[in-house]
């Protein structure tokens, strides 16, 4: 019997010993894990107005996507803002661009023949008869189809903080909005004057976004590490028969009021990346023209892929 107590002693030993190192493998994976997600930088990421040619940012949405990360704060305007909800409530790059090819052959396909002037009808037509109601569009089956693919209706239900920016018809001043009522205040940051009625929240008479700050990377705050802000304001391209009909000169005034507007921006304030798409022939209303809108954009996409494997191998600036 001499020999069974150290055996019995060396046998617990090595099982408190196997029993340790798992433990310690354990935590050091854990410890691994939660600091390769840190290593990620914090990325703001501002979306601006555009009309359809803001279906750009959805290829924006998918190089995130393909490189793993995703943006910890958003803030849009107009259509900037409708895409930045649609993220920050879940849906990944490719689930925005499905929702929007879905509108082939629906209202908002017919809206961009109104646009065109197909159908013996032109949009200058609808504006002249409807111009006193304040606006010619509805926008309500639209949200409907939206929230039909998220469960967030609140602010406070999405999955990333997001800043929807409107403007004061009064006041002309920029509103940041970011509590309450979610689809409430992207009606009001789409709310193109004289094309969709205007939005009443908090005593405040709202209209489009774009009309003060169409690209708000001013509004994310300083809690993020680096500002990426994505310009699809437009480009005006003259027409080869020199033709320039009241409704496109009216949308483009628009365009070039936005342009100003971030111009002056970037004088005193510059993001840490300024993407601006080239998406050409594309119209206010072409919101059925999304695959072609994604192609356009697949060079600012890949740059956009460039800066975050490149930020990724820095050390992340926890300065702010």
């Amino acid at each position: 019997m001499p020999f069974r107590q150290p055996f019995k002693h060396s046998f617990g030993l090595l099982i408190l010993l196997l029993l340790t190192t798992q433990v310690w493998a354990s935590q050091t994976e854990t410890v691994a894990t939660e600091q390769s997600a840190s290593s990620h930088p914090r990325i703001g990421l501002a979306l601006g107005s555009g009309g359809a040619a803001g279906l750009a940012h959805i290829a924006i949405l998918k190089a995130f996507d393909e490189v793993g990360q995703r943006p910890a704060r958003i803030a849009g305007s107009s259509i900037g803002a409708i895409i930045g909800a649609l993220y920050a409530a879940g849906l990944n790059g490719s689930e925005i661009e499905a929702l929007f090819a879905e509108f082939g052959g629906s209202g908002f396909e017919l809206l961009g023949n109104l646009a065109r002037g197909e159908n013996g009808i032109s949009l200058t037509d609808l504006i002249d008869l409807d111009l006193d109601d304040g606006g010619v569009i509805d926008p309500e089956p639209f949200f409907e189809h939206l929230r039909s693919r998220i469960e967030a209706r609140s602010f406070s239900d999405l999955e990333i903080p997001l800043v929807v920016v409107a403007t004061g018809y009064f006041s002309g001043e920029s509103v940041a909005l970011e509590q309450g009522d979610l689809f409430q205040a992207l009606s009001a940051s789409m709310a193109v004057p004289g094309l969709i009625l205007p939005v009443e929240r908090d005593g405040a008479l709202l209209v489009d976004g774009g009309v003060s700050n169409p690209l708000p990377w001013d509004l994310l705050g300083e809690e993020v590490d680096y500002v990426i802000a994505v310009d699809v304001s437009g480009q005006r391209e003259r027409p080869a028969d020199g033709a320039l009909p009241a409704s496109e000169m009216l949308f483009k005034a628009f365009e070039l009021m936005q342009q100003s507007i971030v111009r002056e921006k970037l004088r005193t304030n510059e993001p840490d990346l300024y993407l601006r798409p080239e998406v050409e022939g594309i119209r206010l209303l072409n919101f059925h023209r999304v695959k072609t809108i994604i192609e356009q954009t697949a060079a600012t996409a890949e740059r956009l892929r460039q800066f975050l494997d490149e930020a990724s191998a820095q050390p992340v600036p926890r300065g702010n």
